[in-house]
């Protein structure tokens, strides 16, 4: 992580990173393939977190207000490793990944989502997450999290 936060993956070396963590190339590779194995399984980690601290992910079609609120908070409690490991090349990783394992949840559920329904969920997580980027540092989070719940639920008419 530290050597994440200083430069971008593609500039970190095996070399470097074992030195760093004290084990050698050896030891790395018995557990990753490279560095981008590495780094997709701490993308994992912090996906399933956000994921995790969403309790009603079901409520992305049928309460934005909610679900945005929830959203927002989770990508909040993991600011830090978002920006440290969806930088860069890897800054359009997170809300595909996160997509993707909503849609299977909501899939769950409802197994025949239409169109508008898969628009509304990409447009929910998008929406919500670039409102955190560029406000999360500025605003309290509570005025953030009202305005994109009044937002979501305004655009896409959902109550």
């Amino acid at each position: 992580m530290e050597l994440r936060r200083k430069k971008p993956l593609e500039r970190i070396t095996i070399k470097e990173l074992a030195e760093k963590a004290e084990i050698s190339k050896a030891t790395f590779y018995l557990h990753y393939k490279d560095i981008y194995d590495l780094s997709e399984q701490l993308q994992d980690e912090v996906i399933k977190s956000i994921f995790n601290g969403l309790a009603h992910p079901e409520y992305c079609l049928t309460n934005c207000a909610i679900f945005t609120e929830e959203l927002f908070y989770s990508f909040y409690s993991q600011q830090t490793l978002i920006e440290i490991l969806f930088s860069g090349t890897q800054s359009t990783v997170l809300l595909v990944r996160l997509e993707e394992e909503l849609m299977e949840c909501v899939k769950m559920q409802n197994p025949e989502l239409s169109n508008v329904e898969k628009m509304i969920l990409t447009y929910t997580i998008n929406g919500a997450y670039m409102v955190y980027q560029k406000y999360c540092k500025t605003l309290p989070p509570e005025d953030v999290v009202s305005f994109i719940g009044q937002a979501a639920e305004a655009v896409v008419g959902i109550k």
